[in-house]
C-alpha cells in the first residue's frame, strides 16, 4: 500500500505544475490583451477618489465664503454672486511679438484688481479695507481650487471617454503636488478669515518693525514707505500697507521714487518668504542678489529694469518655507526669523555701503494681521 502511494505522488506534482502553467498562461495572455485596460481602470479609480477631495475643498471654501458674506452683514443668499465671481476670468495678451507684454500684462491685471474689488465693495458696503480684502483673498483661494477641480475633471472624463491610459498616468504622476496645493489653498481659509498673519507676510513683518516709528506716505497703490535713518545712511522702506490682505505694489512704489522724487538708492535689499526644498528647514534665513519677489512677474520685471539700468546691486534676503507655511497662520519658527533677517539686513548694509548712502529696503508679502 505503502509503494503504491509513493507511486501516485510524482502524477499528483505533475497535475499541480500543469494548473500552475495554465493559470500562469493564463494571467499572461489576460494582461497581453487586457492589461491596459486593467491598469486604465487602476488608475481612474485612484483619480476618482483624488477629484472627489478637490471638489470637496473647493465647496468647503465657497461655503466658508459665504458664511464670511452672512456674518459681515449680507443678508439674502449670495450663491450667484459668488458663482459669478468665481467663474471669472483674465485672458492673458498676445506674445508673438513680445514687445511691451509687461505693460499689457499689468494693464489686464489692473483691470481684473478693480473689477473684483468693485463686486466685493457692493457686496460688503459698509465694512471697512480689512474686511474687504479679507473678503478678496478668501474669493481667490475659491477660484483657484474651483480652476483646478475643473481642469483635473477635464483631463479625467476625457481620459475616461477615450481610455487613453497616458493621458491619466500624466495626470496621476502631477496629483500629489496638486493634492498639496488644494490642502494649503484650503488650510488657509480659517486664518484668513480671522485676519490671522500668514507665512507669506514675513517680509512685511521686518519692513513693519523698521518702519514703526517713521511717518509712513503712501507711493503706490496698497503700498506705503518710510525714510528711515540707519547709522548715518537713509533708508527707504517699503511695504503694502496693512493691516489688510494686501501684497501691494512694490516694482511701482520703487519707479515713483526713483523718476517722481528723485531717489537715487546705492542698493536695493528685497525681503521675500520662499519655498523651501524637501529637507530644508522651516525659517531658514539666506542671503542672494537678484529680485525677491514671487507674482506674475510684472513687479519683478520693473525692478530688474530699474536695477539693471541704473546699476545698482541688486540683493535679496528670503525665509524659507513650505507652500502649506507660505497661506497658513504664521508659525513660530518663520515669525522667529525676523530678527535673523534683521541680523542678515544689518550686516549686509554695512559691508555694502558707505556712510552718506541712500538704501532702499522692501519687504515683500501678504500683509494680513501686519501692522507698520
Amino acid at each position: 500500500m505503502l509503494g503504491r502511494t509513493l507511486q501516485l505522488f510524482p502524477v499528483d506534482q505533475s497535475l499541480l505544475q500543469q494548473i500552475l502553467s495554465l493559470i500562469f498562461y493564463g494571467i499572461f495572455f489576460l494582461y497581453l490583451f487586457f492589461g491596459q485596460s486593467i491598469q486604465t481602470q487602476r488608475v481612474l479609480y485612484s483619480l476618482s477618489g483624488a477629484l472627489n477631495k478637490i471638489k470637496d475643498a473647493r465647496d468647503k471654501s465657497t461655503k466658508e465664503l459665504q458664511e464670511f458674506l452672512q456674518k459681515n452683514g449680507y443678508k439674502g443668499d449670495a450663491t450667484p454672486q459668488i458663482d459669478k465671481l468665481i467663474e471669472h476670468f483674465t485672458i492673458t495678451p498676445v506674445s508673438i511679438d513680445p514687445a511691451g507684454l509687461v505693460k499689457k500684462i499689468e494693464h489686464l491685471l489692473s483691470v481684473r484688481d478693480e473689477r473684483v474689488r468693485y463686486e466685493v465693495k457692493k457686496l460688503l458696503p459698509e465694512k471697512d479695507s480689512v474686511t474687504t480684502s479679507i473678503m478678496e483673498n478668501l474669493l481667490e483661494i475659491s477660484t483657484t481650487l474651483n480652476l483646478y477641480y475643473k481642469v483635473v475633471r477635464h483631463y479625467y472624463l476625457v481620459g475616461k471617454k477615450t481610455s487613453n491610459y497616458y493621458l491619466l498616468l500624466q495626470l496621476q504622476i502631477i496629483l500629489p503636488d496638486l493634492l498639496r496645493e488644494v490642502e494649503a489653498l484650503y488650510s488657509a481659509v480659517e486664518p484668513i478669515k480671522s485676519g490671522q498673519p500668514i507665512g507669506d507676510g514675513i517680509g512685511a513683518v521686518v519692513a513693519g518693525k523698521l518702519m514703526l516709528n517713521s511717518e509712513k506716505k503712501p507711493i503706490a497703490r496698497d503700498t506705503i514707505f518710510s525714510e528711515v535713518p540707519y547709522k548715518n545712511r537713509k533708508l527707504y522702506v517699503i511695504k503694502a500697507e496693512g493691516p489688510a490682505a494686501n501684497v501691494g505694489q512694490p516694482g511701482n512704489a520703487i519707479e515713483s521714487l526713483v523718476n517722481k522724487y528723485g531717489v537715487k538708492p546705492s542698493t536695493i535689499i528685497m525681503i521675500d518668504a520662499a519655498l523651501k526644498l524637501e529637507g530644508e528647514m522651516t525659517g531658514e534665513v539666506a542671503e542672494g542678489v537678484g529680485a525677491a519677489i514671487g507674482g506674475i512677474g510684472v513687479d519683478k520685471y520693473k525692478i530688474e529694469e530699474i536695477a539693471s539700468s541704473m546699476g545698482i546691486p541688486l540683493y535679496a534676503i528670503i525665509i524659507k518655507e513650505s507652500i502649506v507655511e507660505a497661506i497658513t497662520a504664521m508659525t513660530k519658527e518663520i515669525a522667529e526669523a525676523a530678527s535673523k533677517v534683521q541680523s542678515r539686513l544689518d550686516a549686509l548694509i554695512e559691508s555694502n555701503t558707505k556712510e552718506g548712502d541712500i538704501v532702499m529696503v522692501v519687504g515683500v508679502g501678504n500683509t494680513l494681521g501686519v501692522g507698520q
